[in-house]
């Protein structure tokens, strides 16, 4: 398969320009509960889903909305899922979590580390029914913790299965960092089981498109597994209004909401040891200080930006792609949304 960068870029920002458009449905009550987006994850999600042909299958995690879209599921029946419509891509029951579509051999959880089995599966069927398909398994760094997923490694080592097993590694697992509840080191656990580990810069297009490129075919030609490690930034925290994403965002507004009861509890007259109160404080304010410093605030962790400066030098072609996407992104939000609201 040939390189196409501004395919690629298309791609990466139609997924973006559809995730904040969920994104504010959410903010705007038409979506409920909580909300995963993979804002920040776009270069892994296209550089993999691009090379995948009829009959490949994808295992996703909580955050498949923008691969089921560069997959080419209706982005119509995907949004009416999100808002619960009865005709949504699941009847409305599913949510953004638990999004399935037979046509396209792809299936999202919510339960962590469900991936691995999911691709497993796919992939024996693969070997036995349709040869030369394989299976991806997106998940998070996190997820490499629970023991279904480092079973999957080891019976995708053992049997060949043709899966590639890609971890979006954003370094924390929820509200904690990776390395501070993870022994050794993900790839060398992957080598462990016999399977080849690569580390990609996960916010560049053509470093995902390349290493994902040789773990495909290595996939398709009976040679078993590859982990991808591939480093990002989840632009928007574990989910949709991470208090500490918006305290950096507006510190003057989401400050007193943490300052305040913070105070409040340490000054109260009853409860913990003077010692337990401060070593709780220290270990709030430790997080607020790691957000401060987070990555997300540095633009050249932009997958979308970073792909779009390398095509800067054909402005025209340029802005004419982009409209063209933003077009089409606002089409999608219309034609899911008409009849449906109120």
């Amino acid at each position: 398969m040939t390189l196409n960068l501004s395919s690629l870029f298309a791609l990466m920002l139609k997924g973006r320009l559809f995730e904040e458009a969920i994104a504010k449905l959410w903010h705007d009550d038409l979506i409920s509960g909580e909300m995963h987006l993979g804002t920040g994850e776009e270069a892994i999600i296209a550089g993999v889903v691009a090379q995948l042909r009829e009959g490949d299958a994808m295992a996703l995690d909580h955050r498949g909305t923008a691969a089921l879209l560069m997959r080419g599921v209706d982005p119509i029946l995907i949004l009416r899922e999100l808002i619960g419509h009865p005709d949504g891509l699941c009847g409305g029951m599913g949510g953004h979590m638990h999004l399935f579509s037979k046509e396209h051999l792809t299936a999202s959880s919510g339960i962590v580390g469900a991936e691995g089995p999911t691709a497993a599966g796919f992939a024996l069927s693969a070997q036995y029914s349709h040869p030369g398909a394989v299976a991806v398994a997106f998940f998070g760094e996190g997820a490499m913790n629970q023991g279904m997923l480092m079973e999957s490694l080891n019976l995708a080592s053992a049997w060949k299965l043709p899966v590639l097993f890609v971890c979006k590694n954003d370094g924390w697992a929820i509200t904690t960092q990776s390395e501070k509840m993870t022994g050794g080191e993900l790839n060398e656990r992957a080598r462990g089981l016999g399977i080849p580990a690569v580390d990609v810069d996960g916010c560049n297009i053509l470093e995902v498109w390349e290493a994902s490129r040789t773990a495909i075919e290595r996939a398709r030609s009976g040679n078993g597994s590859t982990f991808l490690n591939a480093r990002c930034v989840h632009f928007e925290g574990h989910f949709l209004g991470f208090q500490l994403i918006r305290m950096v965002r507006d510190s003057l507004r989401e400050m007193p909401g943490i300052v305040l009861p913070l105070a409040k509890s340490f000054l109260h007259p009853r409860g913990g040891a003077l010692r337990e109160r401060l070593a709780g404080l220290k270990l709030v304010l430790a997080s607020v200080l790691a957000t401060m410093r987070d990555p997300r605030l540095d633009l050249a962790n932009d997958p979308v930006r970073r792909a779009r400066i390398t095509l800067q030098s054909d402005a025209t072609r340029l802005h004419k792609l982009e409209n063209q996407v933003e077009k089409e992104v606002r089409k999608m939000l219309s034609t899911a949304l008409t009849e449906v609201l109120p």
